[in-house]
C-alpha cells in the first residue's frame, strides 16, 4: 500500500524537518521516516475499520428499534443494511482484526462521531435506494459501501480534523490512503470470506529500501546536489530560492542519480507536482526547468547513465526564462 508517491511525500517532509531541526541525527531521522510511513498503513486499516464501526452502530439501532416494534406491535425495522455481505466479510477479516488488535485507536472512543456518520448514511440517496431494492447480491452490497465511502468519508472535513487530533501524520496521508481503501473495497470477493487479502504495508522490500536510500542519498550528498542547482540557476540568485524548492530539487536529484531504473521524466514530474503542493505557486515551472537542465548536464558529463528526449529542452528553457522575468518585475 505504501507506494512511491507516499514515500516521496514523506521524504520531502522529513528532509525539510531534518534541516529545521538543530539536532541532525541521521539514524533518528531515518527511524522517523519509517515510522511516519507506518502511520499511513495504520490509517488505511483504521479507515476500513470505520466501515465496520458504522455497521455495528446501525446494528444497535436496528436492535433497539426491533425491541420497540415488538412492544408496540409496529413494523420491525429492516436488517438489510446491517446484514450487508461486504461489511460482514470485512468485520470478520483476519488481516484487519489482527492489525486492529495492536492499534491503540478505537472507533468506540469516538462513538458520537460514528453516530453522526450513521445519521448521514441514512439520509443518502444511495442508502435509501439500497434499502428499497429487492436485490440481494454481494455486488450490490459492496457497491453501496464504495458509494458511501466516496460520499461521506473520502471528503469529510470533520473526519479530517478528528484524524489529525489522533496523529499529526494522518493529516497529509488521508487523500492518498482514501484511494487505497476504495481500491480494497473494489478488490473484495465473496468467495475469499474472512481470508480476503488486504493490501500489504509495502508491495515488496524494494519499496522499503527505496525510502531509506532516497533519504540517505539526499542528506549525504547535499553539498554536491546544491552545487548542481547553483551552477544551473542562470540569472537566478540561488540564495533567493524558496527553501522548500531547494529541498525538493535536492531530493529529485538524489532520485535521478541513485535509481537508474526510474526515468528522468518520471522523477521530474513527481517533484514538480510536490512543489505545487508544498511550495510557492511559481515553483512548479521553475523546478521543472531547473531539473531538466541539471539532468541534461549530468548525462552530458557522463555522471548519469540515462536518456532524455531532446524535444523538451527549448520548452523547459522557456519556462525558466518566464519565471525569471516574472520575478524580476
Amino acid at each position: 500500500m505504501i507506494n512511491r508517491e507516499i514515500i516521496r511525500v514523506k521524504v520531502v517532509q522529513l528532509t525539510y524537518a531534518y534541516y529545521q531541526n538543530g539536532n541532525r541525527n541521521m539514524d533518528n531521522a531515518e527511524k522517523e521516516l519509517l515510522f511516519s510511513l507506518s502511520k499511513a498503513y495504520d490509517l488505511y486499516n483504521y479507515l476500513l475499520a470505520l466501515i465496520v464501526a458504522i455497521t455495528k452502530e446501525e446494528g444497535h439501532r436496528v436492535e433497539v428499534g426491533t425491541q420497540k416494534a415488538q412492544r408496540e406491535g409496529t413494523e420491525v425495522p429492516s436488517q438489510k443494511f446491517v446484514m450487508n455481505k461486504f461489511a460482514m466479510q470485512l468485520e470478520e477479516n483476519v488481516m484487519l482484526n489482527e492489525f486492529m488488535s495492536h492499534l491503540k485507536q478505537r472507533w468506540e472512543d469516538d462513538i458520537e462521531f460514528v453516530r453522526g456518520l450513521c445519521n448521514r448514511v441514512e439520509q443518502t440517496e444511495a442508502y435509501q435506494a439500497y434499502m428499497e431494492s429487492e436485490e440481494n447480491s454481494y455486488e450490490e452490497d459492496r457497491e453501496l459501501w464504495r458509494k458511501l465511502y466516496k460520499q461521506l468519508i473520502q471528503d469529510n472535513s470533520d473526519l479530517d480534523a478528528l484524524l489529525e487530533e489522533k496523529s499529526l501524520y494522518w493529516n497529509d496521508d488521508k487523500e492518498i490512503v482514501d484511494t487505497f481503501v476504495l481500491k480494497t473495497i473494489k478488490r473484495f470477493e465473496e468467495a475469499n470470506k474472512e481470508d480476503q487479502a488486504l493490501l500489504p504495508e509495502y508491495k515488496d522490500e524494494e519499496d522499503r529500501e527505496f525510502a531509506r536510500k532516497l533519504f540517505r542519498a539526499t542528506i549525504l550528498n547535499a553539498e554536491q546536489y546544491q552545487r548542481y542547482m547553483s551552477e544551473n540557476s542562470r540569472n537566478w540568485d540561488f540564495s533567493r530560492l524558496a527553501y522548500m524548492d531547494v529541498v525538493i530539487m535536492q531530493i529529485a536529484i538524489a532520485e535521478m542519480m541513485t535509481f537508474p531504473g526510474i526515468p528522468v521524466s518520471v522523477t521530474i514530474n513527481e517533484y514538480v507536482d510536490l512543489a505545487k503542493l508544498y511550495s510557492t505557486f511559481r515553483s512548479g515551472g521553475y523546478i521543472n526547468g531547473m531539473l531538466d537542465n541539471i539532468a541534461r548536464g549530468l548525462i552530458h558529463a557522463g555522471l548519469m547513465l540515462k536518456t532524455m528526449p531532446e524535444s523538451n529542452s527549448k520548452r523547459e528553457s522557456a519556462i525558466i526564462s518566464n519565471e525569471e522575468n516574472n520575478n524580476e518585475q
